[in-house]
């Protein structure tokens, strides 16, 4: 039965355009039992890198006045452990919702390395290519902000690969309109805007940073208009690629902003992290308001942002 709230992006039908961000909803096993996945559009997993990564020293995460911060390391167990143990279990378990796998490295090579790794692996659609990591070959440059090093790993991935390519940016760069646009000319079906913001609270009793790596990544409600703003940009200058927003969403119409601005797709992060089942409870709250408004194809209202005439 055809609903209001199906969409179709990068050649996938989605039942809906709310998915889980990456980090969480783990590999789908960790929130079996909590949340109703099969509600869901679809979720990004928690990273995967060549080798396992044990993330930084405690605390991670801390919660702050405006939203939340976290310095979790990108930990992960590796490759193998994820092809052997989680992808099985999403292929047996996982049925109306999309999967994408978010994809990390030290090296460019790492990215296409991880890209091949899982190509073959059933029961998953896509990948997400998190461009934010820190390049140990140029003394810890994010690849984002390196246009020959994003041009390099996004075209080694697409060459492992003909699943969908999202690649999620930072909201630190300064220019995201051009540097999505490399990502797209070097094989990506769409972009992810965005990452956590880079971001320090200090405890001021000790004179401490509150995480154990000292900086971290800043979510939480005040980045929705800062994923608004790049979501209609990016989507203005390059019409037709999908995006995928993310950032401070937490209610139907917070969504509902993003699509208007022109997303495909939104992802919750924070908000799911306080409220595991926050995305049900949108995907409802959406149904009521599509059938309250009389909207037939919620994916009409699209970038139908009406910008101010100066």
């Amino acid at each position: 039965m055809t609903t209001a709230l199906q969409t179709s992006v990068g050649g996938l039908a989605f039942s809906n355009p709310v998915l889980l961000a990456s980090g969480t909803a783990g590999y789908g096993r960790e929130l079996a039992g909590i949340v109703d996945l099969e509600r869901l559009g679809g979720f990004v997993t928690k990273a995967v890198s060549p080798e396992p990564r044990h993330g930084n020293a405690a605390p991670r995460v801390w919660d702050f006045d405006g939203g939340m911060i976290n310095a979790v390391g990108l930990a992960n167990p590796g490759l193998a452990a994820v092809r052997a143990d989680a992808m099985p279990w999403i292929a047996t378990h996982v049925r109306a919702p999309r999967v994408f796998v978010n994809v990390i490295g030290r090296v460019l090579e790492d990215f296409a390395e991880v890209v091949a790794g899982l190509d073959a692996s059933p029961g998953f659609h896509g990948f997400e290519l998190n461009v934010s990591c820190p390049n140990t070959k140029k003394g810890g440059l994010e690849f984002g902000a390196d246009v020959d090093a994003l041009r390099a790993l996004v075209t080694r991935a697409r060459a492992a690969t003909t699943k969908p390519l999202f690649v999620k940016l930072s909201p630190s760069l300064p220019d995201v309109v051009a540097t999505a646009r490399v990502a797209v000319e070097s094989g990506a079906t769409g972009v992810t805007l965005f990452n956590t913001m880079p971001g320090l609270v200090v405890d001021v009793e000790t004179r401490r940073t509150v995480l154990g790596f000292g900086s971290g990544g800043v979510s939480g409600p005040a980045l929705l208009p800062i994923a608004a703003l790049a979501v209609h940009r990016v989507t203005r200058a390059l019409p037709g690629v999908p995006v995928i927003g993310t950032g401070g969403v937490s209610s139907a119409d917070h969504v509902l902003q993003l699509i208007v601005a022109g997303a495909s797709l939104v992802a919750l992060g924070t908000a799911s992290m306080a409220d595991p089942r926050t995305a049900e409870r949108i995907v409802r709250d959406l149904e009521r308001w599509c059938a309250s408004h009389r909207v037939d194809r919620l994916d009409a209202l699209r970038g139908t942002l009406e910008w101010p005439t100066p």
